[in-house]
């Protein structure tokens, strides 16, 4: 099959991860960037990625590229792009754009009449055009303009990929999927360790850790917009999700525990939990979602030191609740130096003073980014006695 050319979005922080990924799929010419990860290879690579990433946000699929100088090179570019070769007009289509040092005064008027190429091609070509559907599109074509450059994109995906089908309700401020996968890789964690996330929200770390100790892909139980394309194989798809159920390991031992002060927000993790095929180790303990206080959370009994990670409230310096933040996580580093020796913790935060806050000193940091918020993911090595800051230490920058 035709190699193609291909862009992989996902967070800022996590390209070098992701690329790792990719190559695993057998894609060729991978180059990571600030924010993506471009690659080349067959269609079926792209749908292996789309399967089988869990840092992509998107997988995008190059179909033109040219120079322009105004929108008018834009119009002619979308009526000359075959886009036939791909969708027909019976499918409905959204367009969007966005630029980096663009000289267009309106890139919104430029997506209008990238719109306007599209259909006129396909007036032309079959007398009707496609409808244009803002919320639930079948193809999502996404353009990225340079300085004097256009490209034309197909997303592949349709829905973002840290959408794994499971959840319902993203309750306040969720930590995505894929960053979720991404903080589990960055820590070098793996399923022989036990992990403790006291601060699980809907869940999403504990989930994403256990799917990923059971080998289940993450795009397995979820649809993709590739699968309307013209060209689509319909059985070679079949047969790569036949593959990745039979390589799933539901008896992969693990201990996984989530805790949280909300008892509704809990029994929304056990729901999720559910729902992504993790009830039989919900049933037998290797997964649990508790209510508990982060400043009280200990290991159970008997349990190895392993790994705490946790996405604690960030409390901005705007936010009223900021105060009290910081003394809770004062509280919870108490809690941690006294019950977790020889674990290491690690924490997601905007708040760059942190460790200033819970009076410890990070042994690691990563630049992350949580949707637009820059955070710091920090480490800390829980060995007692050895972790309170010298006085007067400035935080980290």
């Amino acid at each position: 099959m035709a190699n193609l050319s291909f862009y992989a979005v996902c967070p800022f922080g996590l390209e070098e991860l992701l690329a790792g990924e990719i190559s695993a799929c057998g894609a060729e010419r991978i180059r990571a960037a600030r924010g993506g990860v471009s690659f080349s290879g067959s269609a079926a690579t792209a749908m292996a990625v789309c399967l089988n990433s869990r840092l992509a946000s998107r997988v995008l699929m190059k179909v033109a590229e040219a120079s322009y100088w105004d929108t008018r090179d834009i119009y002619e570019m979308a009526a000359d792009t075959p886009w036939e070769k791909w969708f027909g007009p019976d499918l409905t289509i959204k367009v969007s754009a966005n630029g980096q040092r663009c000289p267009l005064e309106s890139i919104d008027f430029a997506v209008l009449r990238i719109k306007d190429g599209i259909c006129d091609r396909f007036r032309d070509l079959a007398g009707r055009r496609p409808d244009v559907e803002r919320y639930n599109p079948d193809v999502r074509i996404a353009a990225f303009l340079t300085y004097d450059t256009c490209t034309f994109y197909l997303d592949l995906a349709g829905e973002a990929l840290f959408k794994r089908g499971w959840r319902l309700t993203h309750g306040e401020a969720p930590l995505k999927e894929n960053l979720a996968a991404g903080l589990l890789m960055l820590s070098g964690w793996d399923p022989s360790q036990t992990l403790i996330d006291p601060f699980c929200g809907s869940g999403t770390i504990g989930i994403e850790a256990a799917q990923m100790a059971a080998g289940m892909a993450p795009g397995l139980n979820r649809r993709f917009a590739f699968e309307k394309l013209e060209g689509f194989d319909v059985d070679l798809w079949a047969e790569m999700k036949e593959d990745a159920r039979a390589a799933v390991n539901r008896h992969v031992r693990i201990r996984i525990a989530g805790s949280d002060i909300s008892s509704l927000v809990v029994e929304k993790a056990e729901e999720n939990a559910r729902r992504a095929g993790l009830g039989d180790m919900l049933d037998d303990g290797r997964l649990t979602f508790r209510q508990g206080d982060a400043r009280e959370a200990c290991p159970e009994e008997g349990m190895a030191p392993g790994l705490l990670i946790a996405n604690p409230p960030y409390g901005e310096q705007s936010n009223p609740k900021s105060a009290s933040i910081q003394s809770m996580m004062k509280h919870v580093a108490d809690n941690l130096k006294a019950n977790f020796a020889g674990w290491t913790a690690w924490m997601l935060t905007s708040d760059r003073t942190l460790p200033q806050q819970m009076r410890l000193k990070e042994s690691r940091k990563t630049v992350l980014f949580n949707g637009p918020l820059e955070c710091r993911f920090f480490r800390f090595d829980m060995v007692a006695g050895s972790n309170r800051r010298k006085p007067r230490e400035e935080a980290d920058e």
